[in-house]
Formats: C-alpha cells, sequence, structure tokens
C-alpha cells in the first residue's frame, strides 16, 4: 500500500450542511468512511466493513450512502475487533488487534 496516495472527500452530496460530516479518506487501497469522527465503514481489496447504526438518523443517511442493505452491517463489537485488525494490517496503528470474546448461547 502506497500511504503517500491519500486523499480526503465527501461521500455524500447534501445541498444542506444539516446532515453532519460525511467524509472518506482513502489511503492507497483502503477506504476509511467516517461520519462526524467515527470510522463507521471500511473497503479495501480484502475486506468490507459496515457498522449497524447506533447513532442518530444522520449517521443513518451516511450507512445507506455508504451501503444500503442493512444486512451486512456489523455490531458495534465485531466491527470494532475487525476494524482493529485492518489498520494493524494496512500498518497503521502500532497495536495488536483486539480480541472480543463472544458468548455463546
Amino acid at each position: 500500500m502506497d500511504k503517500n496516495d491519500i486523499r480526503v472527500y465527501n461521500y455524500c452530496d447534501y445541498s444542506n450542511s444539516n446532515y453532519g460530516s460525511s467524509r472518506a479518506i482513502k489511503i492507497g487501497s483502503l477506504t476509511l468512511y467516517f461520519s462526524y469522527d467515527t470510522i463507521v465503514a471500511v473497503d479495501s481489496p480484502h475486506v468490507n466493513l459496515i457498522r449497524k447504526n447506533s447513532w442518530s438518523v444522520t449517521t443513518g443517511k451516511h450507512l445507506n450512502a455508504i451501503n444500503p442493505d442493512k444486512n451486512v452491517r456489523l455490531d458495534s463489537d465485531v466491527f470494532e475487533e475487525q476494524l482493529s485488525r485492518v489498520l494493524h494490517r494496512y500498518e497503521l496503528v502500532e497495536i495488536e488487534p483486539i480480541k472480543i470474546e463472544v458468548a455463546k448461547h
């Protein structure tokens, strides 16, 4: 991955500024989607992740702009664990990925 190839852009084209910040940061082949200051989705050749909305209607609009299929959205703990792995794989963080144990029923 070329970490020098960085692009920041808005992924939602709203005519009204009431819809908050919807920015994406593309670093080489990895794209991180933000709703305000929170990463809510990841797109790369290796993985596509999108988290369930646990915030507001505006964040829901941002998530729908990324991918309207709600069936592929991950619970926050699963998303955070997988996001940690992706960031580590792309050497964007120095810590080891977090491991979350999920209770089996």
